[in-house]
């Protein structure tokens, strides 16, 4: 019998921690402009170090939240007037386990070092649209 109270116990708690990421992915993407996508966390092995997540556009922000994480606030924030890009290329070897198919893979320069992100093919239009935006007299 305690055996059973246990696994309903832990079955409710995984319940709830699923509901949570629910509700905060709900969240985040309340006031739109969300985007799917991946950071590369290190590149300290070839291929690895992918995060996945959602970017959310606020402003001269863009605001990564990483998909399975409670934190309310975001894991990296990139600020436009501070990227660039410098490469675009699909995923290759152990990158294209780790992503979507139509994932495209942007090198960008920002002011603390270079960054990765992975977004898909559909929503990369709007990112660079996004980029762009930042108007004359851009650093």
């Amino acid at each position: 019998m305690r055996a059973v109270i246990a696994i309903g116990i832990g079955v409710l708690a995984l319940l709830c921690l699923l509901a949570l990421l629910f509700v905060r992915r709900l969240v985040i993407s309340r006031g739109g402009g969300t985007v799917d996508m991946s950071i590369r966390l290190t590149s300290s092995v070839a291929g690895r170090g992918w995060a996945v997540g959602m970017g959310r556009f606020a402003g001269r922000e863009l605001r990564w939240y990483r998909l399975f994480s409670l934190a309310p606030n975001p894991r990296r924030i990139l600020l436009r007037p501070e990227l660039t890009v410098v490469s675009k290329r699909p995923p290759d070897g152990a990158e294209q386990l780790a992503m979507p198919a139509d994932s495209v893979i942007l090198q960008l320069n920002s002011g603390r070092g270079p960054v990765e992100i992975a977004i898909a093919d559909a929503a990369l239009t709007g990112f660079l649209s996004w980029l762009e935006a930042a108007g004359p007299g851009r650093h």
